[in-house]
């Protein structure tokens, strides 16, 4: 099969190129690094870059970054180009990555299910929710999967932001919560994608994706540390104690994060494309922080 992806310079493109390659496919890598001037609002460039495809893997996103509802309006606008691109390509199918965001950010009784109603809280999860319709409402065949964190060696955001505080030593304040977050390797990630890629069962499904074994932010920063063969530093004080401490920081956001639970039910993709996560959390975690390379 030829897959178009696009963003396939990011962390999570570099990954799937070499995956969907090991898997015998063909794949056009479609990315500004590589195509300078690349838009990704411009259907016509992007439908020129498409031809010859048999599905579209379109995972360039503005992300990691904040900002209101305007400044990920991009997200919206690429969603639409990339559909109106496929349909004038003659693609099959769009496989849109989303984000677990869509769902929310806090799970209570029970993990997040495809059957959740979307509540996205940030701007970024609304803008994902909208590309989503937007793929939704073309002609071409589509499949959504929404992952949560995303963790591998030199991986953006929260898991890097991670992985440098146990590497510098740095005291944290966590030892004492008891939550339970959802994560997905990106290894784990890839191939799920590429079974929603190429597997018939996949069309128009949405998928929520986890590995499986759900860790709390303690056992995170305990596997960080293991792989980085240093001593997570962590102490204790209590939970509302710190909340409060973040509340009157303006970290509120990044205190939930590290002290709420958000739990993913993946057995979906599991039942339906027989999706089975190759490594562990535990041990996923280890490795990507052995394989850290830091500036």
């Amino acid at each position: 099969m030829r897959i178009a992806v696009t963003g396939a310079s990011g962390f999570i493109g570099r990954e799937l190129v070499s995956c969907a390659r090991e898997h015998g496919h063909a794949v056009a890598q479609v990315s500004r690094s590589l195509t300078p001037g690349l838009d990704y609002e411009d259907a016509q460039a992007l439908a020129h870059a498409f031809t010859g495809a048999d599905v579209v893997v379109h995972l360039a996103a503005r992300a990691h970054v904040r900002g209101d509802d305007a400044d990920f309006e991009r997200n919206v606008r690429s969603a639409r180009a990339v559909t109106q691109a496929a349909q004038a390509a003659g693609v099959r199918r769009i496989a849109l990555l989303s984000s677990i965001g869509v769902n929310g950010n806090v799970t209570h009784a029970r993990p997040f299910t495809e059957a959740d109603a979307p509540a996205p809280v940030e701007a970024y999860a609304r803008s994902k929710l909208r590309a989503e319709l937007e793929v939704r409402a073309g002609t071409v065949e589509w499949v959504i999967v929404r992952p949560p964190l995303v963790y591998g060696a030199n991986a953006p955001g929260n898991f890097a932001r991670l992985v440098h505080a146990v590497a510098r030593g740095w005291p944290l304040p966590l030892a004492a919560v008891q939550n339970l977050r959802s994560l997905v390797g990106v290894r784990n990630l890839c191939e799920l994608i590429l079974a929603c890629a190429t597997q018939a069962d996949a069309a128009r499904q949405l998928f929520l994706a986890a590995d499986g074994d759900d860790l709390s932010t303690p056992d995170i920063l305990r596997c960080v540390a293991h792989g980085l063969g240093k001593p997570a530093r962590l102490w204790s004080p209590p939970v509302p104690l710190l909340k409060a401490g973040a509340a009157l920081a303006g970290a509120t956001r990044i205190a939930e994060s590290l002290c709420a639970s958000l739990q993913v039910d993946a057995s979906q993709a599991r039942r339906i494309l027989g999706w089975v996560p190759a490594t562990d959390s535990h041990e996923g975690i280890r490795r990507a922080a052995a394989g850290w390379k830091f500036a």
